[in-house]
């Protein structure tokens, strides 16, 4: 894992802070695109690549994040719950569409060490209750 550990390192020393510049309701946050822009060519430069899958288990959908060096083919890997909720004026498909776009933001966030804006409150108004997001693992995929 050193040689994936190292690129990281050096990654997280070149990447800067992401602004928050796309508008929601009452926050702002960093959208994908804008944070792809940011990390691909210094990902390209340190050997690194990532890919986020969708997987279900008993009925629950997860997001799992893998971070790879390309060169060694170490990887780590996490994965999160995406909650079933239902956002107000949304039909279930886009209500999961945007639940996962918000666990890509924040898996691929955390999983690199990015640093965004301050983070404000983020207000969803719902017709359920928000379920949180209880379990989070990470693994090597040299484990497997």
């Amino acid at each position: 894992m050193k040689n994936l550990f190292k690129a990281l390192a050096n990654f997280q020393q070149e990447v800067p802070v992401i602004h928050k510049a796309t508008q929601g309701y009452g926050y702002s946050y960093a959208d994908l695109p804008k944070i792809f822009e940011v990390i691909n060519p210094l990902l390209k430069k340190h050997g690194l690549g990532f890919t986020q899958l969708i997987n279900s288990k008993d009925g629950e959908n997860y997001l799992v994040t893998c971070l790879f060096h390309a060169e060694s083919g170490e990887s780590i890997e996490s994965t999160t719950l995406i909650p079933r909720v239902e956002l107000k004026g949304m039909n279930d498909y886009q209500s999961f569409g945007s639940g996962c776009t918000y666990y890509r933001r924040y898996s691929i966030s955390s999983i690199l060490g990015l640093v965004t804006d301050k983070d404000t409150k983020i207000l969803v108004s719902t017709t359920k209750p928000v379920i949180t997001c209880p379990n989070i693992s990470t693994r090597s995929l040299m484990d497997l």
